[in-house]
């Protein structure tokens, strides 16, 4: 997950170019969790109506070094629950040790490295070890870009259909158009190749937009909820699976 060029000091913080798949080592330094957790209500999962199941599991796409997962597990719960358990993964594996090494909470959240991109039988193997179809919540926040700069408009949609499969409720924040730019600017800058698919993408200008069009037309999801943007002017957009 990362930041733009745009978002206010992020240039001078990090060079965002060297990690072309949002894989920052120092990324919750000037992305802190509270940027997020302060729109998400305590409360979400009671909302969902999560309570009363044997298992409750959350998913954390694109986790970095977890400091976010590990804050809105203590966010979303009052105390530790085995009954609640989060998995976050990264295709970092040094980020998911790091993950890994400072994680208070062993018996309630489990990090493991994997490319969503690539395979999805590991999250598919973990639900049903667990007796569950779907995850009842999952976040996916600033992890979009990434995915569609290196895998391009087809790339992005089978995130999207793969997210909402593996999902009861999904949590999006996605990258706003200004962010791609900045991204590939910061790339040659670096004096690295350009993202294959950045000259050839179709799908631009309001990206949040295009996401929840695609999820409501084609992944029989409902948008449910604004939580309102964040201050990278980055909206948490929350959509649940339509009933049957």
């Amino acid at each position: 997950m990362a930041a733009c060029g745009d978002d206010g000091g992020s240039e001078s913080m990090i060079h965002s170019g060297a990690a072309p798949y949002g894989n920052f080592i120092n990324y919750y330094t000037f992305n802190e969790p509270k940027n997020r957790l302060s729109l998400i209500p305590p409360t979400l999962l009671q909302d969902l109506g999560c309570e009363g199941n044997p298992h409750t599991l959350l998913l954390d796409v694109g986790c970095n070094s977890g400091e976010l997962s590990i804050a809105l597990y203590k966010h979303l719960l009052q105390e530790p629950d085995t009954n609640v358990h989060l998995l976050g993964f990264d295709l970092d594996q040094t980020l998911i040790e790091q993950a890994r090494k400072s994680n208070p909470l062993p018996a309630s959240i489990t990090f493991i490295p994997l490319d969503v991109t690539e395979d999805s039988e590991q999250l598919l193997d973990y639900l049903a070890q667990r007796g569950c179809s779907r995850f009842h919540l999952t976040v996916c926040l600033a992890v979009t870009m990434w995915v569609h700069l290196n895998h391009g408009d087809s790339g992005l949609l089978r995130l999207l259909s793969r997210l909402a499969d593996l999902s009861q409720n999904l949590l999006l924040e996605a990258q706003p158009w200004k962010c791609y730019r900045s991204a590939a600017r910061r790339l040659r800058k670096l004096g690295r190749t350009d993202f294959d698919h950045f000259k050839t993408l179709n799908i631009k200008g309001d990206i949040s937009q295009h996401a929840t069009e695609y999820l409501e037309g084609q992944c029989d999801m409902e948008l449910v909820q604004n939580f309102g943007s964040t201050t990278w002017d980055r909206r948490l957009l929350l959509f649940r699976r339509r009933p049957t």
